[in-house]
């Protein structure tokens, strides 16, 4: 049995993984930063790569959201060129086949990369370049992974419906979805309900930020009134199930199998969660959501798919079975066809864990 297998760091990096929920300008490589911010002339807290992760891993643990969302300052003033994003984007694929992921979905919103002088649709058509030389490079190394885009609006801007134009334009070229993004109080997805609507017309699918910074409101917003298939986060849903029993909410995310694109590390330290042992992925896993398991931003957050995956085993007592699990949940929830996702399932994960016990 899957269960009673020693679950060892060895074992979960040989393990192939997918991850849903990751922002391009939260996983940069350090020395990638710097190196880009020395050719665009802009200053950083230091110069050396360890102590920039450091600077990084010690501002996103302030508990803060504003503040964690503040560190993208250095991360996106060196991706407002051609050349930046390009380097950016392959070596965000790169990185994700070395962490052992087979398919992943980066997002990002194309606004927040235009002021060298690229429009938005420049920015999406340097991007796609960037991850597709990113993925024939895995694949030629023998780790192929997948990769589709989710654009981004940012929800307190006024350019969400231009990114969704965009997701649209882009739909066959790349780009498998849409995302709102950015402060979640006091800016809900209802805002943005056109944007939305617009999409579904165009058969575009969408994930939206909800229960993180904000409550039950948020969630009911993005899945009852805009409709969305996915939740980015979601974690406060648990406001909505006492003693194991499941309200409205709960019950119309559970049983309609919204996935839940789950973050622990990073709701840690924005204050979303107190610890992992006690992060709701768990709970919420075992009454039977569609929960996977996410880096939500590598660089900012000091993390890995290798590393949420060990850090559940060893502080919540998580098996390979539920590696397993999430992982699968992951492709059924991911933003391609069916028949892609399927392939993934049964040619590449489930041989996988296999091959790896």
């Amino acid at each position: 049995m899957m269960t009673a297998t020693r679950v060892d760091a060895d074992l979960i990096r040989r393990l192939p993984k997918a991850v849903l929920h990751d922002h391009l300008d939260g996983g940069l490589r350090p020395a990638t930063v710097i190196e880009l911010a020395a050719e665009v002339g802009h200053t950083l807290p230091t110069t050396d790569p360890d102590e920039l992760a450091a600077w990084y891993f010690e501002a996103a643990n302030s508990g803060d959201l504003v503040r964690y969302i503040a560190t993208f300052e250095h991360t996106l003033a060196v991706m407002q060129t051609r050349e930046g994003l390009l380097r950016v984007a392959e070596e965000y694929v790169l990185d994700l086949a070395a962490d052992g992921v087979v398919y992943g979905e980066v997002r990002y919103a194309p606004e927040l990369n235009t002021r060298g002088g690229l429009a938005m649709s420049e920015v999406v058509e340097t991007v796609q370049e960037g991850l597709a030389a990113g993925m024939a490079k895995a694949a030629a190394a023998g780790t192929p992974v997948r990769v589709g885009t989710l654009l981004c609006g940012m929800r307190m801007f006024d350019r969400v419906a231009e990114a969704a134009d965009l997701a649209v334009a882009f739909r066959d070229a790349g780009v498998v979805g849409f995302d709102i993004a950015g402060a979640e109080d006091g800016f809900p997805p209802a805002d943005h309900l056109a944007a939305f609507e617009h999409l579904r017309r165009e058969s575009v699918p969408f994930t939206i930020h909800a229960g993180e910074a904000h409550g039950l409101p948020s969630i009911h917003q993005a899945v009852q009134v805009c409709g969305a298939q996915r939740i980015g986060h979601g974690v406060r849903l648990t406001e909505d199930i006492v003693e194991g029993k499941l309200g409205r909410l709960a019950s119309w995310v559970r049983d309609r199998r919204i996935a839940l694109e789950m973050c622990p590390t990073s709701n840690l330290q924005t204050g979303a969660a107190t610890s992992i042992a006690e992060h709701p992925i768990t709970a919420l896993k075992d009454l039977g959501f569609r929960v996977t398991l996410n880096t939500d931003n590598r660089l900012v957050s000091g993390t890995t798919m290798t590393r949420e995956m060990s850090l559940l085993v060893e502080e919540a007592g998580w098996t390979v079975e539920d590696l397993r699990t999430v992982t699968v949940n992951a492709l059924k929830s991911a933003f391609i066809p069916f028949d892609e996702r399927k392939a993934l399932i049964d040619d590449v994960v489930l041989p996988g864990y296999e091959a790896a016990l």
